[in-house]
């Protein structure tokens, strides 16, 4: 039987295009699945592997801090660390790094490090660009992140964009399954000869090593951590594996890595489908949405079923591109500009270029992270087909959650860091910042992280993929979180903001 497998070798997690498939495919690994907001940094192509032997001691620094070319107030760094960290004394690589030190040194509280999301995005670019991190935040510390290994300037993994393109966006049969499950034996090979050593060691077990040794390295005796999406997943496995090290920790639009993959991809399901039924509710209620007066529901079914029978002029808007599309512009959540994509795709007046192909040789590939987080064991098509018509039960509108996005593409991958329940008890509880209509982040899940950490939940009445800069309530608790380790009481909600329109 094929499935997706842990590596004989590692420890106890505790112990440590086809132009249209292509197309849209390499939206998605360019850093839509499972992402904060666009924007994530990508890999330069013709990057080549910054790994180096070393038989030298496990201490690692000192970080060498330079200014950022982008902008000279930050500073650019790198820390040398193990490719993999149960052999210390054998390759390297350069974990890339910003840091934005404090305006106000007299107030300054410490280090506070960000986990990017994605997988994929870039914390060196967060960091640089300044664009989630409050006047307060910038003031009482010094705001540190860095590029995850494996992604942006830390050794990315880069693979042919060919092979990349050869994964299908939905299998349909037993013979594209079995071929899937060679072509992606072929892609993983081809990753590994384009990337290095570290092709094998991306997982974020290995990632939250690395954020220790920098801790350690700019001599900060505890974690003050900020993750949101995908980072969260990086603090949740830091607090879990070292509590005692957390000075304060805040996990925004959390991932929960205790869910088999069935559940999971469920989970992700529901929160889609209750994304875009807040979605029509709003068009239903609001004259701003172009389809308002219409039935929405309708338009968009008939819309994936032009779709699917192929009677729309660009064939990379297939229903897979359509869902993918609709799901990135319920991040913010963006109404106005879906309806419009909506009403445009409808009349065959516009197309999505954003779904165009590429023709470069290379590509990165950041969802080699996620394979090597996520069991996803699926024998056979048979079982992909049952797989996808569940989902499609629970969410009908939204046929293709960001979470079944990535069975086809992990078919067959080793995995190093597969789903368990967190148990670590921070000394200051955790806050779990969940938004009650997130089309990602299922709220009940948020929950479920923050009982196993024996956190705090935050909730945020509202819509979107994150909350600490749509929401001023938000922000200032967080704030006021981090700086003074006052987590707020328990139950607390924040309104919507702005007020919804009636």
């Amino acid at each position: 039987m094929l499935r997706t497998r842990k590596s004989a070798t590692d420890p106890p997690p505790r112990t440590g295009l086809r132009r249209a498939v292509g197309a849209a495919l390499a939206a998605v690994v360019a850093g839509t699945f499972l992402a904060g907001p666009p924007g994530a940094a990508r890999a330069d192509p013709a990057a080549k592997p910054t790994v180096r032997p070393t038989s030298g001691p496990t201490a690692f620094g000192p970080i060498r801090w330079v200014p950022c070319p982008e902008d000279g107030s930050v500073e650019c760094g790198t820390l040398s660390l193990p490719v993999d960290w149960a052999d210390p004394a054998g390759p390297r690589f350069d974990l890339a790094l910003a840091r934005r030190p404090a305006t106000d040194p007299a107030a300054r509280v410490g280090v506070l490090f960000f986990g990017p999301g994605g997988p994929g995005d870039s914390g060196v670019q967060k960091v640089v660009e300044s664009v989630r991190f409050s006047a307060e935040q910038r003031r009482r510390f010094d705001i540190v992140s860095f590029d995850p290994r494996g992604v942006g300037r830390s050794n990315p993994v880069v693979c042919a964009a060919d092979l990349l393109a050869r994964v299908p966006q939905v299998i349909t049969d037993q013979a594209q399954f079995d071929a899937t499950v060679r072509d992606n034996a072929e892609l993983r090979a081809d990753c590994r000869a384009r990337t290095g050593p570290i092709f094998d060691h991306v997982d974020t077990r290995s990632a939250i090593r690395d954020l220790d040794a920098v801790r350690a390295a700019l001599g900060e005796e505890r974690l003050t951590f900020h993750g949101s999406s995908y980072g969260t997943l990086l603090g949740a496995q830091y607090a879990d594996e070292y509590p005692h090290r957390v000075r304060a920790m805040v996990l925004e639009s959390v991932i929960d890595h205790s869910l088999p993959m069935r559940p999971f991809l469920a989970s992700q399901a529901a929160a889609a489908q209750d994304s875009f039924d807040e979605f029509v509710a709003w068009c239903d209620r609001s004259a701003d949405c172009v389809l308002h007066g219409q039935d929405v529901r309708a338009r968009w079914a008939e819309l994936l079923d032009r779709a699917e029978r192929g009677e729309l002029p660009d064939p990379t808007l297939t229903p897979f591109a359509l869902t993918a599309r609709a799901q990135r512009d319920l991040y913010g959540p963006d109404w106005a500009v879906l309806a419009g994509r909506i009403a445009t795709w409808s009349a065959s007046a516009e197309t999505d270029s954003s779904a165009g192909g590429t023709h470069a040789e290379t590509a990165a590939n950041p969802l080699a992270v996620f394979c090597q987080d996520w069991s996803l064991p699926v024998d056979n098509y048979t079982e992909y087909a049952r797989l996808l018509r569940r989902l499609a039960a629970i969410a009908p509108d939204v046929r293709y959650p960001m979470g079944a996005q990535a069975v086809a593409l992990c078919l067959g991958a080793p995995v190093g860091n597969p789903q368990h329940r967190l148990r670590g008890r921070t000394d200051v509880p955790v806050l779990v910042a969940a938004t009650r209509h997130d089309p990602v982040s299922e709220f009940d899940r948020a929950a479920a992280v923050a009982r196993q950490l024996h956190g705090v939940l935050l909730a945020y009445e509202g819509w979107g993929h994150g909350s600490y800069t749509t929401s001023p309530c938000m922000g200032a608790t967080i704030d006021r979180y981090l700086i003074e380790l006052t987590p707020p009481a328990p139950d607390t909600h924040c309104p919507p903001h702005p007020a919804p329109s009636r």
